[in-house]
């Protein structure tokens, strides 16, 4: 399969540089063009560099990175959009899906997680552009599964993908306002008991998706609390 050709659109100079060597180190992937702004994005879609995928900040200096999306969707451009952003209001997540940006992630982020984007996207691609048509229902959950991350990876024995997600969930959700959750938190929203909550929560962890901080405060030993990342 021929490289992913990505342009990356950052308006700050060093961050557009890094974005560009972590994508370099992805195998699979090239970059083909760094825009700093909206207009110079859109000037080099438009030039026919043959780009597949467009590694977007949000916070431009000339437009928002949604009326991009918006303008790409408009002159009929498929071109996959990953939002590289800081912007973490709510209506913004739902207006980046609504335009068919295939990943949000948040700035700022470790190397392991912007590869993990990256691959399941390859992925994701690979799947999509096969030839001929599904065969099935669980074919197409399976596409849909491998851009959420729940596909592909094999999970420790006595976890499930179900019961990953829940957690995930709970765990994004549950700390919108607050400064993380325990295991017992955690528990109390999934309904799993803090045994098995603290299991996921520490799986999350270790696959470099959730951070573990202590929390203190509380008589005794500071009690453990997590936060997505």
């Amino acid at each position: 399969m021929t490289a992913i050709r990505v342009l990356v659109v950052e308006d700050e100079p060093l961050l557009a540089e890094a974005h560009s060597a972590y994508t370099e180190r992805v195998p699979g992937f090239i970059v083909v063009g760094v825009a700093h702004t909206a207009r110079a994005a859109m000037a080099a879609l438009r030039a026919g560099g043959g780009v597949d995928l467009v590694l977007l900040d949000f916070r431009l200096p000339d437009l928002h990175g949604l009326d991009v999306c918006r303008a790409l969707r408009a002159a009929g451009s498929s071109v996959d959009v990953l939002a590289v952003t800081s912007a973490r209001d709510l209506a913004v997540v739902r207006t980046a899906v609504s335009l068919g940006v295939t990943h949000y992630l948040l700035k700022p982020f470790t190397f392991a997680a912007f590869r993990d984007k990256l691959e399941r996207y390859a992925d994701y691609r690979a799947q999509a552009l096969a030839d001929g048509e599904v065969a099935a229902q669980h074919e197409v959950d399976q596409m849909f599964a491998t851009l959420r991350g729940t596909a592909g990876h094999s999970l420790p024995k006595g976890l499930d993908a179900q019961t990953l997600d829940r957690v995930r969930a709970a765990l994004t959700d549950g700390t919108r306002t607050a400064a993380g959750l325990s295991a017992t938190e955690v528990s109390a929203l999934t309904g799993i008991s803090r045994v098995t909550a603290r299991r996921y929560l520490e799986y999350l962890v270790t696959v470099d998706r959730a951070a573990r901080t202590p929390r203190y405060g509380t008589p005794g030993r500071p009690e453990v609390e997590y936060r997505p990342r």
